[in-house]
């Protein structure tokens, strides 16, 4: 009897138990964990091991060079810039200098690239001696980085860079050829742009001074536009990158609405007379002779150094013959003799009344800041249009005017 008693109580629970499992669905997270929220939501890590889904942990790339992606530049060759995470940058140019920008409060790799300036930011009490330099760093919003120049008040047509000398926040240390290495050394530089024309003993001595040496190479791109370009350089040592890429942007933009224009057929003639008498004409690689092919119109001297930028000495009856029949000339007034009028211009040899730009009236001079704003390019070689398509009635462009 008792055994049957047990036996039935036995069941009895069991049954309990039965019921108690199916009394409702059981809930299908039971036993996992919560839902992600909204927040959450994307952040699994796919295809782990055996089907396992975990978060990522935050890496620390604090002194290591874990490479993230490279620039995007659209003219610019003659230099590059790496992104790194972390915020890491290298930057390399053309003559084999690298740059390792490394952002504040980070440690320097020890997997640094051998050789390599390290640039700790925010950089800034740097030496500039290019006026082109200043001009892209000025433009990117970057001036107050720059502590000494090489060119004094009176050299300036940047109105921003002319008050920081005036207000002594930028400092006059002498000219680019034989600067006052007392006032660097005092100063506290240690981080010198100069362009290609830095001379030797110049470089010794500012490496005596342990003032690291960067040179611009930007001289030496081939398109006109990407000498606007180098601007990505400098926003990316001043983590200016947006504004760098805007500045750019906007000198682009005139180079594309110009494009799509008809070409002018016209032909421009561009030199200058030293005040020794020596004629310089732009050679037919040169970058102001390919911004007159930007603006719609053709180098009048197109054999005269092929493959070559910058300037070359003419004998006046050779130019004659290459620029009798050009349309415009245009005169750089800033490195030559410097002619306020038309008469002043035909009296630098008798031959330039014979050339046909002259009897039409149609001389233009850059102004005098043409070579120190880099930064735009694109405008002026939309000045050159506006010179190839405007009537007798303007004489006066941003970056060109008539000589009359």
């Amino acid at each position: 009897m008792k055994r049957q008693i047990l036996s039935l109580l036995l069941a009895a629970l069991m049954l309990i138990s039965v019921l108690a499992g199916c009394g409702k669905p059981a809930d299908e997270n039971q036993g996992t964990e919560p839902p992600a929220t909204d927040g959450e939501q994307g952040n699994e890590t796919e295809g782990t091991e055996n089907g396992d889904i975990s978060l990522p942990s935050e890496e620390n790339y604090d002194g290591k060079l874990v490479f993230d992606r490279s620039m995007e530049l659209s003219y610019a060759k003659c230099f590059s810039v790496d992104y790194y995470k972390g915020g890491y940058k290298l930057a390399t140019i053309s003559d084999g200098t690298k740059m390792l920008i490394v952002p504040d409060g980070m440690s320097v790799p020890a997997d640094a690239p051998e050789g390599a300036i390290i640039l700790q930011q925010p950089v800034n009490n740097i030496m500039v001696a290019s006026t082109p330099v200043t001009s892209l760093i000025n433009a990117i919003g970057a001036l107050d980085a720059i502590s000494l120049t090489t060119y004094d008040a009176d050299s300036w047509y940047i109105d921003s860079v002319k008050n920081a000398i005036t207000r002594g926040s930028l400092v006059y240390v002498g000219d680019y050829k034989a600067p006052d290495y007392e006032k660097i050394t005092a100063a506290g530089c240690t981080l010198a742009f100069y362009s290609t024309m830095l001379t030797e003993d110049v470089a010794a001595q500012l490496d005596a001074l342990g003032v690291d040496v960067v040179l611009d190479q930007s001289a030496d791109e081939e398109h006109p536009l990407a000498r606007v370009e180098w601007a990505k350089l400098y926003g990316a040592i001043f983590d200016r990158e947006a504004e760098a890429e805007e500045v750019f942007n906007a000198q682009a933009a005139y180079i594309d609405e110009i494009s799509k224009a008809e070409n002018t057929g016209k032909t421009v003639a561009i030199f200058y007379i030293t005040s020794k008498g020596a004629l310089y004409a732009r050679n037919a690689d040169d970058y102001m002779a390919k911004m007159v092919d930007l603006a719609g119109g053709k180098y009048a001297l197109p054999d005269v150094g092929v493959g070559e930028s910058g300037t070359v000495k003419m004998e006046f009856e050779a130019f004659y013959d290459g620029a009798k029949d050009a349309d415009y000339i245009i005169y750089v007034w800033s490195l030559g003799g410097k002619p306020e009028t038309l008469e002043d211009f035909l009296g630098r040899a008798d031959i330039l009344s014979e050339l046909k730009a002259v009897k039409e009236g149609n001389v233009w001079c850059t102004t005098p800041d043409f070579f120190q704003i880099q930064d735009t390019i694109g405008s002026m070689v939309n000045d050159i249009h506006l010179m190839l398509t405007a009537g007798e009635s303007t004489d006066a462009l941003t970056y060109l005017r008539r000589l009359k």
